[in-house]
């Protein structure tokens, strides 16, 4: 059988791989093969990590913060009247977990000469004790006060471009205020902040603010209704069969749009970039065993007496196939195994290198403001590293079969008919 080696053929592969001076130069291209390999591995393991965490980042953020489906009125400044019955409606399709009616408009926040724009969302304070991303995240303050006239729960990032901590008021500018003869008066009021959130997405902790809903609702002028339903499902993947349901069943009342929907342009242009940085690092690997091929062929111009006299002894063909498979496999083998430990022990310590990098060199090396989480993420998918060393080990054993079955061709009457 080819796979089974014998102990001679074990030794005389390992001979071949302790290349001696005369031979030196074969064993730095080899030396190179198992580098490039590893490196290759290494770093597709690291890239798909880091693109699995930032997504799976995302999504949770972007889901925990919009809920999974959102259902609002035609028109978006009339609100939803009678929700409570089309709550009670909503609630009773399977896989549906929650439903939280939320009055959202956009303001100027202005304090201590400062101004930002930012998102209010109305929300009750059970409600806002059940969004985990938000209560589980408080870093100033608390939620008791979170009711009636209590205050605002401001972003940490929005807290500071504003300047504001807790106890201080901000005032909040909509332009839906009153019609006169003059025109539209904006609404203006000052609430006291209760307490601040961080949940480590930029886009979010710089620009939402949180209202109880009663107050929310005197002072976007919409009594008795509310601008949007977010709703939150057991399972993110069956949001087009859910939402189906969903949109039989209130009918006209309202649209209904999913987080596929909305989001859908972000995250097929980060699978399509994670796609496009898989097929370019493979091609890392595909060189690397190329330089497995070129090795290998020197290897055997450089051995072709001690093939010949192995031949004349009594080896056969199968054999020297297998001894210089084995050379140019083990490359492979080693290349791998150290790619997968360096892509593994990178990527669960990312984010603290990227630190210890920025302490070195003095520059911020992952903005916030650019890359929307506030940390790097990295999610090891024991799926997509059993891809990689797969792949990595067929492309070292292809690699090494036209150099092997060369070896087993040539003809020691031909290689010592002039020694």
């Amino acid at each position: 059988m080819l796979l089974k080696f014998s102990a001679f053929e074990v030794m005389v592969a390992c001979r071949y791989l302790r290349a001696r001076r005369r031979e030196g130069f074969i064993s730095v291209i080899a030396w190179f093969s198992l580098i490039g390999i590893g490196l290759g591995v290494a770093t597709l393991i690291i890239v798909l990590s880091v693109m699995n965490g930032f997504r799976q980042e995302l999504l949770d953020r972007i889901l925990g913060m919009n809920g999974h489906i959102t259902v609002q009125s035609h028109r978006n400044q009339d609100g939803i009247s009678e929700y409570e019955q089309i709550m009670s409606q909503l609630k009773q399709v399977h896989g549906v977990v929650q439903v939280v009616p939320i009055i959202e408009g956009q303001v100027m926040a202005t304090a201590n000469g400062q101004a930002q724009g930012a998102i209010v969302r109305g929300i009750s304070q059970q409600e806002l004790n059940e969004y985990q991303i938000v209560a589980d995240n408080i870093v100033s303050g608390n939620l008791d006060a979170f009711q009636g006239d209590g205050g605002v729960v401001l972003g940490e990032r929005l807290a500071q471009a504003l300047n504001v901590k807790i106890g201080d008021n901000v005032t909040l500018i909509s332009p839906r205020g009153r019609s006169t003869v003059m025109g539209t008066v904006p609404r203006s009021r000052a609430y006291p902040v209760i307490a601040l959130f961080n949940i480590g997405m930029y886009e979010y902790d710089s620009s939402i603010a949180f209202m109880p809903i009663t107050q929310a609702q005197l002072y976007f002028m919409l009594p008795d209704k509310v601008s949007k339903l977010k709703i939150f499902i057991d399972n993110p993947d069956q949001v087009a069969s859910i939402g189906t349901v969903l949109m039989d069943l209130i009918k006209d009342q309202a649209r209904i749009f999913t987080w596929k929907q909305s989001h859908s342009h972000f995250f097929n242009a980060l699978q399509v970039e994670r796609n496009v940085m898989f097929l370019i690092l493979t091609l890392i690997i595909l060189v690397a065993a190329f330089n497995i091929v070129s090795s290998l062929i020197m290897l055997v111009n450089d051995k072709g007496k001690s093939i010949a006299i192995m031949r004349t002894i009594g080896a056969t063909r199968g054999m020297i196939m297998r001894i210089f498979f084995l050379t140019g496999s083990a490359v492979g083998v080693i290349g791998t195994i150290a790619g997968v430990a360096l892509g593994l022990g990178f990527a669960k310590n990312i984010d603290a290198i990227r630190r210890g990098l920025e302490q070195l060199s003095g520059t911020e090396l992952w903005s916030p403001e650019i890359r929307f989480l506030s940390q790097l993420p990295a999610i090891v998918d024991a799926g997509e590293v059993t891809t990689v060393i797969i792949m990595s080990l067929a492309l070292s054993f292809l690699a090494t079969l036209y150099p092997s079955w060369r070896a087993a061709r040539l003809d020691p009457v031909d290689v010592l008919r002039y020694e």
